[in-house]
């Protein structure tokens, strides 16, 4: 589903080191089966349709058996969302007119089952978990809460970085383990969401730093900011992005610029991978967080697929970066996961046309087949 991802500004790849579950995870993490694939592209060739018909869902259900190993896979399902959740200290710099409060605000709807990815999740059959990773408030235990808050929220960007290395690396080790756990736990497929009050401003600090864009080009309205905000809002990613060492790697890039979901966003895709299941990326601030995970470990992106295109222009540089093409493009800018979950059908259905379509000779259908269009995903 993915071309090898472009470079950025900040070059280099490589693991964060340590012998946490995100080295882990890293470790673990190889190509696809790309025998697999093109077995599967075959057998699509000979199902009752004209080759290539099918368009970009026969591209799905090659990806899905380079995933699976196999040329028929099974369903990606069921599916669990995860929704990291995180606190920014930036959000000092005015750069949102919503208070900070409503991160835990929104944290306890979510765990209520009120905020619009528990009404998709229900209706796709998935599951949703919220991880607190660092929340600026105490959380009290509530099932379906997993707490692996590693500060109370980050330090302001604009001023210094948001955390250090050390904290950046335990970000990913509990998306990494928050991944292999939900797979353990049955799950066949993995969706990110996120929720974090200010987070957009973290994101495009990471996806200016990552792709060498000017601020400009990839700081967007976010929560529906004016003209004054917003121009103060890419001072700030510019001002951050600046004050960021030239040619830092990307865990330093992470640690000085992102967010502690933006974080265990990146450690859950690397996760995602290691245990050999496709995982559907949301927009913005997934994508800033998969812009990560692929320069930490960017064999990791063969298992990821573009649930949709977010409005965020910052979205749009990080698609254009890895070379992904979105399943969706709905106008969203939602995050909490929404998008990727409304791909999942889209998803399903790529590996039930494979298993339950008859092939041409059990459907005793005669004739040529001619050669279909190309199969670009």
């Amino acid at each position: 589903m993915t071309e090898p991802s472009g470079t950025g500004r900040t070059g280099g790849t490589g693991g964060t080191g340590g012998t946490g579950a995100f080295a882990t995870a890293a470790a673990a993490v190889h190509p696809p089966d790309a025998g697999a694939a093109a077995a599967a592209r075959q057998h699509h060739d000979r199902l009752a349709k004209p080759p290539g018909s099918l368009g970009r869902l026969e591209a799905l259900g090659a990806w899905l058996a380079s995933i699976a190993g196999t040329p028929l896979p099974p369903a990606p399902a069921p599916a669990a969302v995860a929704v990291f959740a995180a606190d920014h200290g930036v959000h000092a710099q005015r750069v949102t007119t919503w208070p900070q409060e409503v991160t835990a605000q929104m944290v306890a709807t979510l765990l209520a089952g009120g905020a619009t990815i528990n009404v998709l999740a229900r209706q796709m059959g998935a599951s949703v978990t919220v991880v607190d990773v660092g929340v600026a408030a105490a959380l009290a235990p509530t099932p379906g809460l997993l707490d692996r808050k590693v500060r109370f929220g980050t330090a302001d960007l604009a001023t210094g970085p948001a955390m250090t290395e050390t904290e950046a690396r335990a970000a990913l080790d509990a998306g990494a383990e928050v991944a292999a756990d939900l797979v353990a736990a049955g799950a066949r497929c993995l969706v990110t969401g996120e929720m974090g009050i200010a987070n957009t401003t973290a994101a495009a600090a990471l996806v200016a730093a990552l792709t060498g864009r000017p601020a400009t080009e990839v700081t967007g309205r976010g929560t529906g900011i004016d003209e004054l905000t917003l121009a103060r809002k890419v001072a700030v990613v510019q001002r951050a992005v600046e004050r960021t060492e030239p040619g830092a790697g990307p865990l330093a890039v992470l640690a000085s610029l992102g967010g502690l979901e933006i974080a265990a966003l990146a450690g859950f895709v690397v996760g995602g991978a290691a245990a050999r299941v496709p995982v559907v990326v949301d927009g913005f601030i997934a994508g800033a967080g998969l812009l990560v995970a692929s320069r930490l470990v960017p064999e990791a992106l063969s298992y990821c697929l573009a649930g949709h295109r977010s409005t965020e222009p910052g979205a749009s540089a990080v698609l254009h970066d890895l070379r992904l093409t979105p399943v969706l493009d709905l106008g969203l800018r939602l995050g909490e996961g929404t998008g990727a979950c409304l791909a999942l059908p889209v998803v399903e259905a790529a590996a039930r046309v494979l298993a339950e379509t008859a092939t041409l000779e059990a459907a005793g259908v005669s004739g040529t087949q001619p050669n279909g269009p190309g199969r670009g995903a």
